[in-house]
């Protein structure tokens, strides 16, 4: 298999190469925040050219290849490419610190705990990257993406239980899955997809139907795992992962019915804790509101994807939200649990990437643009 993936990357991946349509004209008030929020991530990168996460920036720790991954993200999601233009030095030292730190093994990780959490979000910037340039780069960006996604398909959980076809912390198989680990390999597969890479359809097959054993059928949410806790944040992610897995999954019943989940329950944002769900209490003991950065990244991209009235609603939602809050230093923060953890290099990065979703330069971005996958 990795010899026939290295061939498909190498040999097709100049002329695979995703490129987004034109995009949608920008107007002044989402240039001028994002911009701001760009001068703020590139003061913060490190002569190395990672980013560090924490309230310490300057140090390193188990997030660092993730906040690094989605730091270059935000830049190429605004339409800056490796060695181009104002930010091109910024990103192209920040994906090279990224391939640097991938392991014999091809595993990108910075901890076992949480090894492919950072994996997959690793492997997705790298993807996204390689569709953005033609450049000797981007070619051996493809040559490392041949171990990254063989990692990925090892890492699937395998067997007859409830957890089959997702993905957990670890690459051993060793406990459970889940839907927010699974929900960043299906995006790194379908982005190494888009350049070429091979992939096979009955991968994608056995992870849809994880997502779909942790759905509610009554709200029309999805759990972080079968049987337990409903969350926004998880079910932005499940509907992104279905509208990325085959035409024949967009629009469908399952996600439709997500989808005016996350209409009922519009964010809102907190002084002291950033991005929230729910403006109850009782609303707030039955969702959870930890993870509102990560909530926001995946609920901008799910309505995107789902269009219409769906995105219609959670644009204008989300851009006052982030343009009213946006910090003088062109940052964002909170201190719920991944704001706090991740620091405001990732809260920064991720709204970024959820106010961008509209310029679709990252191939991810594009909506009803990939072929149908076959069965």
């Amino acid at each position: 298999m990795r010899c026939a993936v290295l061939s498909l990357c190498v040999l097709f991946g100049a002329v695979v190469t995703v490129r987004a349509d034109d995009p949608p004209t920008k107007d002044e008030a989402l240039e001028k925040s994002v911009d701001r929020a760009l001068a703020f991530l590139q003061s913060t990168q490190l002569a190395d050219g990672s980013w560090g996460a924490g309230s310490q920036l300057q140090r390193f720790d188990m997030h660092k290849p993730a906040v690094t991954s989605l730091c270059v993200m935000a830049f190429l999601s605004a339409g800056n490419v490796p060695g181009e233009g104002r930010y091109g030095e910024t990103v192209e030292k920040g994906i090279r610190w990224v391939l640097q730190h991938q392991q014999d093994n091809g595993l990108f990780a910075g901890n076992g705990a949480q090894e492919m959490y950072h994996h997959g979000i690793c492997t997705l910037m790298l993807a996204e990257a390689a569709g953005m340039t033609d450049s000797k780069l981007g070619a051996e960006i493809r040559k490392r993406l041949v171990k990254a996604v063989d990692v990925i398909l090892k890492a699937q959980r395998d067997g007859e239980g409830e957890d089959r076809g997702g993905w957990r912390y670890r690459m051993a198989h060793i406990e459970g899955s889940d839907i927010s680990v699974t929900g960043w390999q299906i995006m790194a597969l379908r982005a190494a997809k888009n350049i070429g890479c091979d992939v096979p359809a009955d991968r994608i097959d056995r992870a849809v139907d994880f997502i779909k054993r942790c759905q509610d059928s009554q709200t029309g949410g999805f759990r972080y795992q079968p049987h337990a806790n409903l969350t926004i944040p998880c079910t932005g992610t499940s509907i992104l992962a279905l509208e990325l897995c085959g035409k024949d999954l967009h629009r469908g019943p399952e996600v439709l019915k997500a989808g005016a989940l996350l209409l009922s329950i519009p964010p809102y944002w907190d002084a002291s804790n950033g991005p929230q769900w729910g403006d109850k209490a009782s609303e707030q003991r039955k969702w959870n509101t930890s993870f509102g950065f990560y909530g926001l990244y995946y609920c901008s991209q799910a309505t995107f994807q789902l269009g219409g009235n769906y995105w219609d609603f959670f644009r204008p939602i989300l851009r006052d939200m982030l343009f009213k809050n946006q910090k003088d230093n062109g940052s964002w923060v909170g201190e719920n649990q991944d704001g706090k953890g991740g620091g405001p290099t990732y809260s920064t990065a991720m709204c970024v990437l959820a106010l961008t979703v509209e310029y679709r330069y990252l191939p991810i971005y594009q909506r009803g643009e990939e072929p149908t996958d076959k069965k």
